[in-house]
């Protein structure tokens, strides 16, 4: 065996540069024991049962139902940020057209906004 075989996977790691990339060193490390473990038969109950559920029909439904609630989420936030851009270029249009006719444009906000 040599040097390298010798040293564990932690300190083959560069040191992580923020909780992200700590917590998903730390997933990765994780995720290699489990697969260790599986392969030579050691797995406890707990992580057999925690990958046979990662792979039934209920688990995929459900990842694809939170991948289209995001894009659902991604589109409703688009939509809102479009409709505040078109809200901005109609205050804008009609500030041009009162200035055009002559008419004191804040003044006429104030009255279109009031209620």
């Amino acid at each position: 065996m040599s040097k390298k075989d010798k040293k564990s996977p932690a300190s083959r790691m560069q040191p992580a540069r923020t909780p992200e990339a700590r917590e998903n060193q730390l997933i990765s490390l994780a995720v290699d024991l489990a697969e260790k473990q599986l392969a030579e038969g050691t797995a406890s109950s707990q992580v057999i049962t925690h990958y046979l559920k990662l792979g039934t029909m209920k688990e995929k439904l459900e990842r694809d139902i939170l991948a289209s609630q995001k894009k659902l989420i991604e589109a409703k936030t688009s939509a809102m940020e479009s409709a505040k851009h078109v809200e901005e270029m109609y205050a804008e249009a009609l500030n041009a057209m009162r200035a055009y006719n002559g008419q004191d444009t804040e003044q006429q906000e104030d009255e279109f906004y009031d209620y």
